[in-house]
């Protein structure tokens, strides 16, 4: 993986680097981006899309029907954004607004962002390999998996031609990881009660 570099787009406080060991299981887990790529009239096209991180690509997919692929000039520059969970963070949830007051809200969340270069892939056996590796991926923890060639071949053949395929050749990553970091203990432990109470999960969302 290339190693994190600063970029003047992505602000990240040194107590909201992403630990680097984290980066890719974050990505995995996530496993979908909003690819960002600027067309040769200048302006920005994004698409969500399904991902896999293999080695230094990052491969998707995308419709036919979409514009998109087709104002994608192969070997330009693009961004990936992988976003995990968000949330609101009440003052009210802090233990020192009772101690002194000075307190405001705040949003906490992680974020990564994949730079380099990308290329359209509109080639069916390129695309039937990621779909294939997408589904094995995705169907690996269940007990009655589910796999490509489970359907009828032309069937799949038919579904295939719908879909192109996307390959980012990543340059650079920045990752962040925002969640309430530079608060005390106590304050922490009162954000994590508060996200309870409005039934969010802390885990992802406010270090323990």
């Amino acid at each position: 993986m290339p190693d994190q570099q600063s970029d003047p787009q992505l602000y990240v406080p040194r107590f909201n680097v992403m630990d680097a060991d984290d980066v890719r299981p974050f990505v995995a887990s996530v496993a979908t981006a909003q690819l960002v790529t600027v067309g040769e009239d200048g302006l920005p096209d994004a698409t969500f899309l399904p991902v896999l991180w293999e080695g230094d690509r990052l491969v998707g997919h995308v419709a036919r029907a979409n514009a998109h692929w087709r104002r994608i000039v192969d070997g330009s520059r693009a961004l990936a954004i992988v976003t995990g969970p968000d949330t609101y963070v009440s003052p009210s949830w802090y233990a020192t607004k009772a101690e002194h007051g000075k307190v405001v809200p705040t949003w906490n969340y992680s974020v990564v962002h994949l730079r380099g270069r990308i290329a359209v892939h509109d080639d069916p056996a390129w695309v039937r390999g990621l779909v294939t590796r997408l589904t094995d991926r995705h169907e690996a923890a269940r007990d009655d998996r589910w796999h490509v060639t489970d359907a009828p071949e032309d069937y799949i053949a038919k579904n295939l031609r719908p879909i192109v395929g996307v390959e980012l050749v990543v340059e650079s990553v920045e990752a962040k990881a925002k969640l309430s970091q530079n608060r005390s203990d106590e304050d922490r432990a009162g954000v994590a009660a508060g996200l309870a109470a409005d039934g969010r999960d802390p885990s992802d969302l406010v270090l323990p």
